[in-house]
């Protein structure tokens, strides 16, 4: 990991060696052959497998609030990009950092790190190089997995007549930001926003299985669109009834918020995916509607009534 700060007070070489460093650690480093610590990382890719690129920037004030704890700044930030690899049916092997500091704050980073590498080890991911340099506090990460040749998850395979899956009860990501900003610290939908949990193990399984697949950090409308405009056009008709209500998650909520919330709300990083009409549920997803070939997103109702969505999502702060 090298080092293009300008920042004066403490040798910045010190505070990479001491934080980012991990001498005697015992976790993944599979195919690491030089890691942190010289100009570049140096890795063998796992024979035969094809690898998977993904890469996210976190602004402080706009992806996370300025005031979150630098524990879970670490944690976030990496889960994000680890959310994009499951999405892809990724295994996790590498990260690079890059991290930007107005200053230096020896606690701060300490908090941090614990955060990051606390994610890192339940991934089975490693951190091989990156930066440090001043500025306006954001995060950058870099994150390479590998999947079998031709297993990849994407995008653009969904087809009419699919079932549209999600890996659980969205909603929880839009509700833990507005209890933020109400000065709320602490609750299940806080935890959610704070450190989601990428669903590694999910994108695994639905290789072979899924038609296409996405993260959701847009919402579901949103996420969707991706889905069916990189499919041909496509479209979907949701089911009201299909969206569970009661979560406790969402329990404080009304049900039109709460369908507003599982809609429309983003920074959840579950899976939206869809699956041929003959295939089973994973443990813990839900159906929320069929791929049309007619374009356009709409709702059913239990009665019957048709409604036409738009497919609007969740705007980072």
């Amino acid at each position: 990991m090298t080092d293009t700060s300008t920042l004066q007070t403490l040798d910045e070489f010190s505070l990479i060696r001491r934080y980012f460093h991990r001498h005697g650690h015992h976790g993944p480093d599979a195919g690491v052959v030089l890691g942190p610590g010289d100009d570049a990382a140096i890795l063998t890719p796992p024979a035969g497998q094809q690898l998977v690129m993904t890469q996210d920037t976190s602004l402080a004030g706009r992806h996370f609030p300025d005031d979150m704890d630098a524990a879970d700044v670490g944690y976030r930030s990496l889960a994000v990009n680890l959310s994009d690899l499951a999405a892809m049916g990724a295994d996790p092997l590498w990260f690079l950092l890059s991290l930007t500091l107005p200053d230096v704050d020896e606690a701060w980073l300490a908090g941090f790190a614990d955060g990051m590498f606390t994610l890192a080890d339940q991934a089975g991911i490693s951190l091989v190089g990156g930066d440090v340099t001043r500025g306006p506090l954001s995060v950058s990460i870099q994150a390479t997995g590998a999947v079998p040749p031709g297993q990849a998850l994407r995008r653009d395979g969904a087809q009419a007549g699919d079932q549209i899956c999600v890996g659980g009860v969205t909603g929880a990501g839009l509700l833990g930001l507005q209890q933020w900003q109400q000065g709320m610290r602490s609750g299940a939908a806080i935890d959610h926003f704070r450190r989601p949990s990428p669903q590694l193990s999910l994108g695994q399984a639905l290789r072979g299985r899924a038609t296409a697949c996405i993260d959701i950090s847009d919402g579901v409308l949103a996420d969707l669109g991706h889905i069916l405009a990189a499919s041909g056009s496509l479209g979907a008709c949701l089911q009201e009834d299909a969206l569970p209500l009661g979560n406790a998650v969402l329990a404080g909520c009304s049900e039109a918020e709460q369908r507003r919330l599982q809609l429309q709300g983003g920074d959840d990083y579950l899976l939206l995916f869809t699956l041929p009409a003959q295939e089973s549920l994973p443990p813990g997803c839900y159906c929320l509607g069929t791929v049309e070939s007619q374009e356009g997103l709409r709702l059913a109702a239990p009665d019957g009534t048709i409604t036409t969505l738009h497919a609007s999502g969740w705007q980072h702060f």
